[in-house]
């Protein structure tokens, strides 16, 4: 069993760098990223066509390379944290949280006993396959895997104290752009009605003792976010690359003629 890079980082004191990894699913892109040196790739379920098949491979190429694997599931219940979980993810990220009692429930699938009700299989990538011991696999589950909940709607931000109160939660991640739409100001990020649920979440953070985060396009914008109190920033991912890519090389050769 492995134990978590994110979680050691910040249980130092530290802060975590993500990246999305959602359009080339390859393993081989996963162990680049892990090589390259961040910490934790975000796998993408809930807007992208791939199903829990492709979690496996990508965890063994992350567990190669040292990097944590977080995966934002489709909420369809039980079985989506539960599969992820056993397929050597290290982290849960559930989409759309907004209320305490969800929080709860997400706990109680994400969190074996007594912190939870998850159902014990052992036989995993995260029990080893089978050759850890189980009880060590128990206490192994609870303390080396996260649970992350984002906050992207306005009912959520209303009651995020106490989503930030419940046990078994690490780490509430804001959604901005949903955000920005529940609040009726679509993708107006700086609206001082986005800045101030984003000032909300740090502060039940800060509150209940959990880390917090949200995505953060460029350095200037990670720093903003470290200076709020986060901890959990991103660096871009494969399709942002991509399109920046390709857009450059069309620019770059523009002036190419006859």
């Amino acid at each position: 069993m492995v134990n978590s890079k994110v979680l050691e980082k910040l249980r130092a004191g530290d802060f975590v760098r993500c990246v999305s990894m959602s359009r080339l699913t390859d393993p081989w892109l996963a162990e680049l990223i892990g090589r390259l040196g961040f910490d934790v790739i975000w796998l993408d379920m809930e807007h992208r066509p791939f199903g829990y098949g492709i979690v496996d491979p990508i965890s063994l190429a992350c567990r190669a390379t040292g990097i944590d694997l977080m995966v934002r599931i489709l909420k369809t219940g039980y079985s989506a944290p539960m599969r992820v979980l056993e397929f050597g993810a290290n982290g849960v990220m559930v989409p759309h949280c907004r209320s305490a009692a969800e929080a709860r429930q997400w706990v109680e699938w994400c969190r074996f006993p007594p912190l939870g009700r998850r159902g014990f299989d052992g036989a995993g990538a995260d029990a080893d396959y089978m050759l850890a011991d189980p009880l060590e696999h128990l206490r192994h589950g609870n303390e080396q895997t996260f649970l992350v909940l984002q906050i992207e709607d306005r009912e959520a931000v209303d009651c995020v104290d106490e989503i930030a109160a419940v046990p078994g939660v690490d780490l509430l991640f804001v959604g901005p752009g949903d955000l920005t739409i529940s609040y009726g100001v679509p993708m107006q990020t700086g609206h001082k009605l986005v800045q101030d649920a984003i000032d909300r979440v740090a502060a039940a953070c800060a509150k209940h003792g959990k880390w917090w985060g949200m995505p953060t396009g460029t350095p200037e914008a990670a720093q903003a976010v470290l200076d709020r109190g986060g901890r959990f920033i991103t660096c871009g991912g494969d399709h942002g690359f991509l399109v920046n890519g390709y857009r450059n090389a069309l620019s770059e050769f523009a002036g190419v003629h006859l």
